[in-house]
């Protein structure tokens, strides 16, 4: 508790069981009376916890934490870990083990947790003696927010738990061998210069490195001086405000239509912050083929990982960004900019204004989403689950402050979104929390409504039911000759499962109730849930089939 304290924990997500009850009977007298400095929030699932953590940690910039029992306490974390791995988000899972005595002979509640951990974290440690928590925590901690963020793992045996010895607290700031803030190299980032000073149709593509890295403000420095235009990636949403006039678009599988085919045209490509993921280039072998790429991250293991790099810039966008801004020439690139116009009317009148004004028919997730971002706080955050609720939702909403996207983006996990909302409410207790969930990612993670019952945690649920796992079933009605196997979803009531929990609900099946539903959602206090009944055959537009290239995006089927 006290090296927790250390590190500036607030919050833990966790639940309790045998082989770390220990911890939790020390965690008693921290979570009440004068010691009182942690609040410890009891989830339903181990898998809630990590996510609740992931939340947690991407609304508030701090590390989320966990805490769970050994074998399946601990295996139902793992999911978490590698949606945290994928998505850099820095978490400490803290998990029993048996005493060391034990290890090796199959004894109730063992499992490896290391070596199942090992590939999926940043780090993993099993902390054998007590001598060693003060170390260990410090130096998770360190490893999990620096350099680029992840999760780390401590197995903690029983017998190391119960050990007495005289307290000695400790600080990790080094670890050999881990260069988490590479030093920046002035001649790469002069070569990067003049690259774009020379660039008539310059494109920078935004990642969630610029969030990780806090250099909101020196990307729209650079943007602006430079007048380059910019896309974000899913992850990236929140790096650049959705009003700003350099804003392009979403890249990506379903992102705009403008920037997505711009990448094709562009000269020079400024990647700051992103991996280059398959969901963003679509086939490698033709992404952006015909442009300088410059990559400035953090990892250098991303450099050339997926797309060939011309000029890397490795280092932490927060010191690359304005040394690189100060080597630049103010420019303009308005007829450039001005080219994504026409592209941006067709999708808006292909794609957009059918998605968020139809004019009869059932409700779709594109008016829902649109009519909840038109009511929101300009501060409030997205959380969404995964699947089309994802997609629309990540399309329609409206972004006005940093840190205000909580998906999963790399692992793409069900079930992700009521435990992360959970997380966000604590992570950002004065923001409005929006999660957008389908009928099949909200019954993946139900039993997390126990824990927003018990806390009153003003999550804003918005189920878009199309009793259907969506995502799935445009894909099979578009490439896998409309065979729906197994994709039809039978539903319960969840008017009865709101009353059960004590929840306020209402559900909306015509859109002439949908505006005064969204505002009744958002002006009650606590939580909410607000089912919407979907079109069912709702497809999710544009879309650039998997393994087609960024240039065959679709705009209709």
């Amino acid at each position: 508790m006290r090296a927790l304290q250390a590190e500036g924990v607030k919050t833990i997500f966790g639940y309790p069981g045998g082989s770390i009850m220990p911890v939790y009977d020390a965690l008693f007298d921290y979570t009440r009376g004068e010691k009182k400095c942690f609040d410890h929030i009891l989830v339903r699932h181990e898998q809630g916890a990590t996510h609740a953590a992931e939340g947690y940690a991407r609304v508030s910039g701090e590390v989320g934490v966990a805490l769970v029992t050994s074998g399946p306490g601990v295996t139902n974390t793992l999911t978490g870990i590698a949606d945290a791995m994928l998505d850099s988000t820095p978490i400490v899972v803290i998990a029993g083990q048996v005493a060391i005595s034990a290890l090796g002979t199959d004894a109730f509640q063992e499992v490896d947790l290391v070596g199942l951990a090992q590939p999926i974290s940043k780090w993993s440690y099993q902390i054998r003696h007590a001598e060693d928590v003060a170390w260990a925590v410090s130096r998770a901690f360190f490893i999990a927010r620096t350099g680029r963020p992840g999760p780390v793992v401590l197995d903690f045996p029983k017998n190391a738990q119960v050990e007495e010895i005289d307290w000695e607290p400790k600080k990790v700031d080094f670890v050999r061998s881990y260069v988490p803030y590479p030093s920046l190299d002035m001649n790469v980032v002069r070569q990067a210069a003049d690259l774009i000073n020379n660039a008539q149709r310059p494109l920078a593509v935004v990642g969630q490195g610029v969030e990780l890295g806090n250099a909101q403000e020196e990307l729209k420095a650079f943007l602006e001086k430079a007048d380059i235009p910019a896309g974000r990636t899913m992850l990236g949403l929140s790096a650049l405000p959705s009003n700003h006039p350099l804003n392009v678009g979403m890249l990506g599988m379903h992102g705009n239509y403008a920037v997505n085919l711009k990448e094709q045209e562009c000269d020079v490509l400024i990647a700051i912050g992103m991996r280059f993921s398959d969901r963003v280039t679509g086939n490698v072998k033709t992404y952006a083929k015909q442009a300088k790429i410059i990559h400035l991250d953090i990892d250098r293991s991303e450099i050339d990982k997926n797309v060939k790099t011309d000029v890397a810039v490795v280092a932490d966008c927060k010191e690359s960004l304005p040394a690189l801004t100060a080597l630049l020439n103010p420019n303009e690139h308005k007829a450039w900019r001005d080219s994504f116009q026409k592209l941006d009317e067709r999708e808006r009148t292909k794609v957009i204004e059918p998605a968020i004004h139809p004019k009869d028919g059932p409700l779709l997730m594109g008016e829902v989403v649109n009519a909840v971002a038109c009511q929101a706080a300009d501060d409030a955050i997205l959380v969404t689950d995964v699947g089309q609720n994802q997609l629309f939702a990540t399309r329609y909403f409206k972004y006005h402050h940093k840190r205000s996207i909580c998906t999963s983006g790399g692992l793409g996990t069900m079930g992700y979104g009521m435990p992360a909302a959970i997380g966000a409410t604590f992570g950002a207790p004065d923001r409005q929390v929006c999660c957008f969930m389908g009928d099949g990612g909200f019954q993946m993670c139900i039993e997390e409504l126990g824990t927003i019952m018990e806390q009153r945690a003003s999550v804003k649920m918005i189920l878009l039911n199309n009793n259907y796992l969506g995502n799935v079933r445009q894909w099979q009605d578009m490439f896998w000759m409309r065979r729906k196997s197994f994709t039809k979803m039978m539903n319960p009531c969840y008017e009865l499962i709101a009353q059960g929990y004590g929840i306020p609900y209402q559900a909306v099946t015509d859109r002439k109730d949908l505006e005064a539903a969204v505002e009744r959602m958002l002006t009650t206090d606590g939580p909410f849930i607000l089912e919407c009944a979907i079109k069912e055959d709702d497809d999710v537009l544009p879309m650039t089939p998997p393994g087609m290239n960024v240039d065959d995006m679709m705009l209709e089927i």
